[in-house]
């Protein structure tokens, strides 16, 4: 058996701090909207249907690529610079 329910006065998650953490702590990523160059969003398309794969997980890897790069990068030359300091 199926039942209407009324939804008209339903608060979206983001009003419940309960569930925000909840969800939160369920889906480990944020919704976020930002502008990208036209370009830069057909490449990641044109590279996701080939791989049969999303592109927006292609772009959050290319992100955490580009976190963990610069800060393997930041690590090696302030190893750099200190150990020229001491010498």
């Amino acid at each position: 058996m199926r039942k209407d329910y009324d939804f008209s006065n339903a608060k979206p998650v983001s009003e419940i701090p309960h569930l925000v953490k909840l969800q939160a702590e369920a889906a480990a990523k944020t919704r976020i909207t930002m502008r990208v160059d036209n370009a830069v969003l057909r490449a990641f398309k044109a590279r996701a249907e080939a791989t049969n794969g999303s592109y927006q997980t292609l772009m959050n890897e290319a992100l955490k690529q580009f976190v963990l790069g610069q800060t393997l990068v930041d690590a090696v030359r302030e190893t750099i610079r200190e150990e020229l300091h001491r010498a």
